[in-house]
């Protein structure tokens, strides 16, 4: 890429606040106001920040707004392993000031308790729908590796060009349909950690899963893509 790398750190942070702002806030300010949003809401909550960042910075960084995604687009031979590190950092301060924002609002309203996690990711009594850790695992690698796929695929210089966003976005909202209930859906090693620094406790405890299994994913995924589909 062209851009000087503070520029594209600048817009990975940005990009990664809007996700954990919409998204996270989403579910700790919208879930279940008395007509709350709900499962699907927050669903395409998550989907839909990321289309919208795509369309605003996909052109200066790239759109990652997720160390797992940069690290699979790497396994993949599609971004240098330079730039790893300066993308996960910028991520990750991202992520920690969308937390901020969020508790700041959200403590503004009598009974708001910080225990309930600030949208933190969970698995055993932690997670929503009481999941074990190795369903948390499986559910997580699963749909970090099915995540980088469809990027790669969509982004493929022989994929409909203008359309990647809507794809991913979608893909990101369909994750979240289907793993909300096991861990409360990472996929992102950055969104878990911002709220889980806020949190502390279980979250903290607990962070190490959601750093683990998408990192996975993300080689697993990025692997699959340049073996698989990769142009002779």
């Amino acid at each position: 890429m062209s851009m000087p790398m503070s520029k594209r750190m600048g817009a990975e942070l940005i990009g990664t606040f809007w996700l954990v702002l919409g998204g996270c806030g989403s579910v700790v300010l919208a879930a279940s106001f008395p007509i709350g949003i709900g499962l699907v809401g927050v669903s395409m909550a998550f989907g839909l920040t990321v289309l919208t960042m795509a369309f605003a910075i996909g052109h200066i960084s790239g759109c990652h707004l997720n160390p797992a995604v940069s690290l699979g687009l790497v396994v993949g031979g599609r971004f240098p392993l330079k730039d790893l590190v300066p993308y996960v950092i910028a991520q990750v301060v991202g992520a920690i000031l969308a937390a901020g924002v969020i508790y700041l609002i959200a403590s503004g309203k009598a009974g708001f308790e910080l225990s309930n996690g600030l949208a933190s990711n969970g698995y055993g009594e932690h997670s929503p729908g009481q999941y074990s850790l190795g369903a948390g695992f499986v559910s997580e690698v699963v749909m970090t590796a099915m995540f980088i796929l469809i990027i790669m695929g969509a982004t493929d210089s022989r994929a409909p060009a203008g359309f990647a966003p809507i794809a991913i976005g979608l893909a990101l909202t369909l994750i979240h349909l289907v793993s909300i209930p096991v861990t409360n859906t990472s996929v992102n090693p950055a969104r878990s950690t911002g709220p889980a620094l806020f949190v502390g406790g279980w979250a903290l405890h607990q962070l190490w899963l959601f750093w683990v299994a998408p990192l996975i994913g993300a080689v697993i995924g990025g692997a699959l893509y340049r073996g698989l589909f990769r142009t002779p």
